[in-house]
């Protein structure tokens, strides 16, 4: 009965999310008290039945129900618990069961912290933030319902997929969906400020932690997929700009652009226009996300359903959004006034020229990845996009935008003095050139692009550094006491600069080599020596393993031994890698078995690679200012009474 309990509770969710969307927009349109209020316990209750859902469909994985089609179809009676767990998300059915309890969680907190905010506007964005959960809530119940019955029911399950038995399905599709689905509120909030006509200030104050939030899952979404593919495929790559990545990749790009747009409309009043396309635009890009993963339009480890219809069901949701979206956006916009003027040299026109690399940088990449699939949908045969289009448009992209990053925090609003500009970052641009020229040539090879990656994280590291400390000495107090917004803006740069130093270090100085080893066998790697000792067989819960054991020693000292995996699971005609990987922070030692040889012998697969783990590093500081960007005491409006009605006052920071 639990399967059916859940089924009904996704149709009570669907009731609830339409009569959410259509009386909270018509009682703010109309001035409608009852029908504005109805908003928020609609929205609470639209989470409560899409949890019981979600934990009706956990529980028939924790008691291995195998007479539900999706959990027999991801499931089977060895896996290990943590495992059934995480496969409720495994599948098609159940990620969007998953992305459906996200919408709503996101909807829930938007009641439990605006409750300072006007009662009207908090209503159109829930009434949005319901439609949109009622779009996808249709997709569930009409064409990916997870809770069908097998009739009659088989013994065993078929297994999970053995790539998504790691950790990393724990927590990186949860991560990527708080991103994806916190944009829709960025969204909400957007449609909100059109409907009243109110873009103002205000509005971007409301927006701004909401934007800052889902970026920041995003991000580790992001960062822990990345990771997870580096270790698990075996490859021993950080990014293969695979169209599905590349999905999630589109709309962080656009994303951050709205965040330091939402900055200049908050502070100046500026780019309103701009702003709202913008949040249109993220969460347009995650709807389209959704769409290439899920519409079998294309084949890719992380994509997860091969189905036509349900394609065209979420392009049509796509359309629908963005159509609607789009068009409220060009009847309204031209009714909204330019904002505060500016120079040309101005922190508001470095952050507009920030704003339109990103966007264009987003749209280079949407390009390498759509048109392959618009070229074969025409039928004018296969076109395979990769690596060298995606680095040979994005970099250069990317080396302006970083070079303003560490000019845009220094200069003043509305006019800065170039003198001014540069009297503060010319120790920064000195050591940027200093360690552009000479750390490449210390490491052994110097390089353009090694210099000039290294070069470019220095300039944005000692820019950061030189700011806080301009800023301590100029207010007499401490890092700490520092506005967390502030602070967190320059956390986040330090992040990138990280990021940029370890794919810089790692892409010029890494090395692989392909080598044929049997019992007894030495290789050299990075100043490391690496003996093979042989492979032996391990049996694990629900596969037999492969495991080698190699020695890992530098000066003729035992470091640790290495234990690198070819597993073989029963629902698997395919072996799966496991690699090994010795780290500490300034390097991995990465190993990973091939194929058995003759006498003894196997192929395997070795990596050094310098600093590859400050790009995940670099990753986790850019969430960090995040964090503390949103947790700014400034969001925290104090409320001196309710309003109900658009044009009534009474709100205070």
């Amino acid at each position: 009965m639990i399967p059916e309990v859940g089924h009904f509770s996704l149709i009570l969710a669907l009731l609830v999310a339409l009569a959410q969307g259509g009386f909270a927009l018509a009682g703010a349109a109309y001035g409608n008290v009852r029908w504005i209020a109805f908003s928020r316990p609609a929205a609470r209750v639209q989470f409560y039945l899409v949890s019981i859902g979600f934990l009706s469909l956990a529980w028939a994985f924790i008691v291995k129900d195998f007479s539900v089609a999706y959990v027999a179809q991801n499931s089977n009676s060895q896996l290990p618990l943590f495992y059934r767990v995480a496969a409720v998300w495994g599948g098609h059915e159940g990620s969007l069961l998953l992305w459906m309890l996200m919408q709503t969680g996101w909807a829930y907190a938007v009641t439990m912290f605006s409750r300072q905010l006007p009662d009207v506007m908090v209503a159109r964005v829930l009434g949005v933030l319901g439609l949109v959960a009622a779009g996808f809530l249709l997709f569930i119940l009409l064409t990916s319902n997870p809770f069908e019955r097998l009739v009659p029911p088989p013994v065993e399950g078929l297994d999970l997929n053995p790539l998504l038995q790691d950790v990393g399905l724990i927590f990186h599709p949860p991560l990527l969906y708080m991103g994806y689905v916190g944009f829709s509120v960025v969204f909400a909030f957007a449609i909100a400020a059109l409907l009243a006509g109110q873009l103002d200030a205000t509005w971007a104050r409301w927006s701004r932690p909401w934007a800052t939030a889902a970026w920041l899952f995003l991000t580790l979404g992001i960062a822990l997929g990345s990771w997870w593919a580096y270790y698990e495929l075996g490859w021993g790559g950080w990014w293969f700009w695979d169209p599905v990545e590349n999905s999630s990749f589109i709309p962080w790009l656009v994303g951050t652009a709205l965040i330091h747009s939402l900055a200049v409309t908050e502070k100046r009043g500026s780019f309103k226009s701009w702003t709202v396309l913008l949040a249109i635009s993220t969460f347009s890009l995650s709807l389209l996300g959704a769409f290439l993963v899920r519409s079998g339009v294309l084949t890719s480890v992380h994509a997860f359903a091969t189905d036509p219809g349900r394609g065209a069901f979420i392009l049509l949701l796509f359309t629908v959004v963005v159509g609607a979206s789009l068009l409220l956006f060009a009847l309204r916009a031209p009714k909204v006034g330019l904002g505060g003027r500016f120079d040309l040299i101005s922190r508001e026109s470095l952050l507009l020229a920030n704003n339109v690399l990103m966007a264009v940088a987003a749209g280079s990449v949407t390009l390498g990845t759509l048109y392959p699939l618009f070229i074969d949908a025409l039928g004018l045969g296969k076109l395979s996009v990769g690596p060298p289009y995606f680095n040979a448009v994005f970099v250069p992209l990317m080396v302006p935008a970083l070079l303003l990053m560490a000019v845009g925090p220094i200069a003043n609003w509305k006019s800065a003095k170039v003198r001014g500009v540069f009297k503060r970052l010319y120790l920064p641009a000195a050591a940027a050139i200093a360690i552009g020229i000479s750390v490449p040539s210390a490491l052994g090879s110097w390089s353009l692009m090694s210099a000039l990656g290294l070069a470019l994280a220095s300039w944005i590291g000692a820019a950061v550094i030189t700011g806080i400390f301009e800023r301590m000495r100029a207010t007499h107090s401490g890092l700490l006491a520092q506005p967390r917004s502030w602070l967190g803006m320059h956390i986040a740069h330090l992040g990138i600069a990280v990021f940029v130093a370890g794919v810089t270090l790692v892409m010029g100085y890494e090395t692989e080599q392909d080598v044929r080893m049997a019992p007894g066998d030495i290789v050299s790697a990075g100043g490391y020596e690496l003996r093979f000792l042989g492979v032996r067989r391990a049996p694990g819960p629900n596969y037999v393993a492969e495991v080698g054991d190699i020695e890992l020693s530098r000066d003729g000292e035992v470091l640790r031994l290495l234990h690198p995996e070819k597993r073989a699971y029963a629902s698997s005609s395919m072996p799966m890698t496991e690699a090994a990987i010795d780290a500490n922070g300034l390097r991995h030692v990465y190993v990973a078995l091939g194929e058995p040889l003759a006498e003894s012998a196997w192929s395997v697969r070795i990596y050094y690679k310098p600093f590859v783990d400050w790009i995940w590093g670099g990753c986790i500081l850019m969430a960090l200012g995040g964090l503390l960007a949103i947790s700014d005491r400034r969001y925290r409006l104090k409320r001196r009474n309710r309003r109900i009605f658009p044009g009534q006052q009474g709100f205070e920071s």
